[in-house]
């Protein structure tokens, strides 16, 4: 009995180091990864710290790699079963979720249509004063 004992535990803890070491599927939410996607595109619209002809080609990569998670959210059938907060909330306000797609129904720039969205237009932002409340 010792005997079994001693080449077992060697044995289970070999399977256990295999076990943890082994790939595993990850199981990414495709709203999620859109919506990180755009936070990502809209902070770049938003860095005053880049030159315009940087942040155009930065907008430009984030535009394409958007439309197709834009896609990808709009095609997933697990979401349509899913009646969660994010999921109710992401579909009732389509012009913000799916920016990309909703920029080029309205034939808008990305950062026009966002900013209307907000209720923000071009005389209310050149009206503004920088300061402190």
């Amino acid at each position: 009995m010792k005997r079994t004992l001693k080449i077992a535990l060697p044995a289970a803890a070999l399977l256990a180091a295999a076990a943890l070491s082994a790939p595993t599927t990850a199981r990414a939410d495709t709203l999620a990864n859109m919506e990180r996607e755009r936070a990502l595109l809209i902070e770049t619209m938003l860095d005053g710290e880049i030159a315009a002809s940087e942040r155009q080609v930065r907008l430009e990569g984030a535009r394409r790699r958007l439309l197709d998670l834009e896609r990808m959210v709009l095609r997933d059938d697990k979401l349509v079963g899913r009646n969660t907060p994010n999921v109710r909330r992401a579909f009732a306000n389509y012009d913000l979720t799916f920016l990309v797609h909703a920029s080029a129904e309205k034939n808008r720039a990305l950062a026009d249509t966002w900013l209307a969205q907000l209720g923000i237009s071009t005389q209310s932002l050149m009206a503004a004063k920088q300061g402190r409340r």
